[in-house]
């Protein structure tokens, strides 16, 4: 069976690459992890993170990391990390194939 992963698009890898120079801190990787709670039952969090725990698991792509921790990997094995830019604003966005439904502004899931 393979391994689950996640994917990190360009525009992630390079919005990670701006703020860890940004940071002064090339080590600098996005860390999703997902958390219960929220409208719709789970919601992701997004931190930096120089630190890989014993439990995590790393994906590199484009030259930037990305790290999950395998709890949090089981609900995004498949899902696409992307960084997005529209009139409202910025953030990284998830698309997640393991996501039945969500809430309106994406921030949260239920399976």
């Amino acid at each position: 069976m393979d391994a689950p992963t996640v994917v990190l698009t360009e525009s992630a890898a390079r919005r990670i690459g701006q703020l860890a120079a940004e940071e002064k801190d090339a080590r600098l990787m996005l860390r999703v992890t997902i958390n219960g709670g929220g409208c719709s039952g789970f919601q992701y969090a997004f931190s930096l993170d120089s630190a890989v725990g014993d439990d995590d698991v790393v994906f590199e792509q484009h030259g930037a990391r990305l790290v999950v921790d395998r709890t949090s990997l089981d609900l995004l094995a498949g899902a696409e990390v992307d960084f997005v830019q529209d009139l409202v604003g910025s953030a990284f966005a998830i698309r997640n194939p393991n996501a039945r439904s969500s809430c309106g502004c994406g921030a949260s899931f239920s399976t």
